[in-house]
């Protein structure tokens, strides 16, 4: 699977003019799942993401964790993530996991997300979404299974 994660102030996602999802402190947590993964991926991404330490200690450090911290996720699924621009200009998204089994993983993550006591909210699958985000420090991270 793939992440990119933004530590946020507040983020949003925004569905036909309707609101579907919103934290307030937090991670943006964009996410695709790629050809070949399983829950095992989704597993060690959320853990992993779940106690990255990225956000401020009483030090000013980046020394404290999603949990630690008690920020919200808001799980946005994005396939585009698996982008292949190493020919031409026009991407290409086969590395990503097919449409049903890309739901269900990222179904699957946002609810091991909420599974390490965070609270989460998410996007929805397949839609043309509006993210809104106010990126705090600002921090954006990749990461991959």
């Amino acid at each position: 699977m793939r992440a990119l994660i933004q530590r946020v102030s507040q983020a949003s996602v925004t569905v036909e003019g309707a609101c579907v999802g919103e934290i307030g402190g937090g991670l943006l947590i964009l996410v695709c799942a790629m050809q070949g993964d399983s829950e095992a991926e989704a597993d060690r991404l959320a853990a992993k993401i779940a106690k990255l330490r990225v956000f401020r200690d009483e030090a000013g450090k980046m020394n404290r964790s999603l949990k630690d911290s008690g920020g919200a996720a808001l799980v946005v699924s994005q396939f585009t993530l698996a982008a292949d621009t190493a020919r031409g200009n026009r991407p290409g998204f086969s590395a990503a996991a097919p449409p049903e089994e890309g739901e269900r993983l990222y179904e699957y993550f946002a609810a091991q997300m909420a599974a390490q006591g965070i609270a989460v909210a998410t996007g929805r699958f397949g839609a043309d979404m509006a993210v809104a985000l106010v990126n705090d420090g600002p921090v954006t991270i990749w990461m991959e299974t």
